[in-house]
């Protein structure tokens, strides 16, 4: 069983929660990857495939949403879930998942999807960034869930265990 994690993130924040559910998949046996979406050319080799992707002004970055577009048939006939990174704060503002995801999902049939808190750190953001946090009250922290993510793996490899490759 082979899986890939495409993480499309900013300043690493979701690319830490990549690396995590592709941690909790290799306990299990699962041999995953993970990989920013543009540096994929083909979903061949994988059985499923865990798309991720930061949320700036509440979308998805651009990698992300075209490497769903653009590999849709591929993962149409692979188990596929998304997650989106980037709600802060305690409780999470803003709360809730963007909603070209609902659509994206939809368009390849996604087994699941979840929104998970992200981090920001004030010295990994450029001057432009910095104003857009200042101007829309955004707290600086890691606010991730790590147990939340671990679970979330945990039931993504069940299904992988008990669940049949389409393709």
């Amino acid at each position: 069983m082979k899986a890939l994690v495409a993480v499309s993130s900013r300043h690493g924040g979701t690319q830490g929660i990549g690396e995590r559910i592709a941690g909790v998949l290799r306990t299990v046996g699962v041999d995953a990857e993970v990989r920013a979406p543009d540096e994929v050319a083909e979903l061949e080799p994988y059985d499923a495939v865990i798309v991720g992707s930061a949320v700036y002004l509440g979308r998805w970055l651009p990698e992300a949403r075209q490497f769903v577009e653009r590999h849709a048939h591929g993962l149409r006939v692979r188990r596929t879930w998304l997650f989106s990174s980037g709600p802060l704060g305690d409780p999470v503002v803003p709360a809730g998942e963007p909603p070209e995801v609902e659509t994206l999902a939809t368009l390849i049939g996604a087994r699941g999807r979840r929104v998970f808190a992200g981090s920001l750190a004030r010295e990994a953001l450029h001057l432009g960034e910095r104003a857009m946090v200042r101007m829309s009250h955004a707290p600086y922290g890691d606010f991730r869930d790590w147990a939340g993510i671990g679970d979330w793996a945990r039931q993504i490899a069940e299904e992988l265990r008990t669940v049949p490759a389409a393709h």
